[in-house]
């Protein structure tokens, strides 16, 4: 589920939806693969997050319809 991966801090990015232990939001990580880049790219230059990190961020997307 995403609520285990996504969170909102007003100290982080001014509590936009981040993944959970960076500083990456939901919006950011979104916006890379609408530019065509692949889950594996996103990973490979955001070493941080996972597959299921960015599978949280497409869920919270569109329960939320961001």
């Amino acid at each position: 589920m995403w609520e285990e991966k996504i969170e909102s801090n007003p100290q982080v990015l001014a509590g936009k939806p981040t993944i959970k232990g960076t500083r990456l939001s939901v919006e950011f990580i979104l916006s890379l693969l609408e530019q065509g880049w692949s889950v594996a790219e996103t990973i490979h230059n955001y070493p941080r997050i996972t597959e299921a990190d960015v599978e949280a961020c497409r869920r919270f997307a569109k329960t939320k319809g961001v």
